[in-house]
């Protein structure tokens, strides 16, 4: 099965260069479970199997908890192509409500849970979803090298960084992907070129501005728009629904215009 847009390597294996995001399988406010379950479990069975889409990325403060556990169910025994990324270090209050915290004891939870919850003995790409400022970064980082070095983690990536941030971890860790949001709309960010000079993959989160690009314009051209970025640009649209999967699908393999 030919991926769509291509492949690239993320944390030692050759994925599909389009991503499948998961955080709309959940509530509104990315609270609770899916309106529809049955149908969030189709969504991830189609983006892999039918339409060969091999890195999907997720995160415990969905739902909190809610997508790893339909990922699990959804893919089990997960193929060994295919790279299950998810991310640690929010917490959620309520709905709507993100906060960091990087406590290195609650990293460690964070990360000894979705090993639980995702039934693997290692996490292949684990984020750290969120800097805690009030946490010193070394800190942070510290807990998740300690957990690399034991096993639980393949490999480290970064989520809504900086170029200072990741120059400061870089100093002590290599960093195997970051993730940011860019869009067409949220399109300055100069962490793509500080990416692509060191090789290092960078994950689009939020490709289509929470679908209003899609809704404006149809996926196409933003999508094009992000692959034309560079080679290591990696976009990871989410949807709930198995036909807004296939329509993202055939806007990256077709014309952009």
């Amino acid at each position: 099965m030919t991926p769509p847009a291509g492949t690239i390597t993320i944390a030692g294996k050759t994925v599909s260069r389009l991503g499948f995001g998961t955080m709309r399988l959940t509530g509104p406010g990315t609270w609770g479970d899916p309106t529809d379950r049955d149908t969030a479990l189709s969504v991830l069975r189609h983006a892999v199997h039918t339409h060969g889409i091999s890195h999907i990325d997720t995160a415990d403060a969905y739902g909190p908890h809610t997508v790893e556990h339909l990922i699990r169910d959804a893919l089990y025994p997960y193929p060994e192509h295919v790279l299950i990324a998810t991310k640690v270090g929010l917490v959620r209050p309520a709905p709507g409500q993100w906060v960091p915290l990087g406590n290195p004891f609650y990293l460690r939870a964070c990360v000894e849970a979705s090993l639980c919850r995702l039934k693997v003995d290692r996490l292949e790409l684990c984020y750290l979803h969120r800097i805690d400022p009030e946490v010193a970064l070394d800190d942070q980082i510290a807990v998740m090298q300690a957990m690399q070095d034991e096993g639980k983690i393949g490999h480290i990536g970064l989520s809504k960084v900086t170029p200072e941030d990741l120059g400061r971890v870089l100093k002590d860790q290599p960093v195997a992907a970051v993730q940011n949001v860019l869009n067409k709309i949220d399109r300055d960010d100069p962490v793509v070129e500080v990416c692509q000079d060191l090789s290092i993959p960078y994950v689009a989160y939020r490709p289509l501005a929470a679908g209003n690009l899609a809704r404006a314009y149809g996926p196409a051209a933003p999508l094009h728009w992000l692959l034309g970025q560079g080679p290591h640009v990696v976009p990871i649209p989410s949807t709930s629904q198995p036909r807004h999967l296939d329509e993202i699908v055939a806007a990256v393999q077709g014309d952009p215009a």
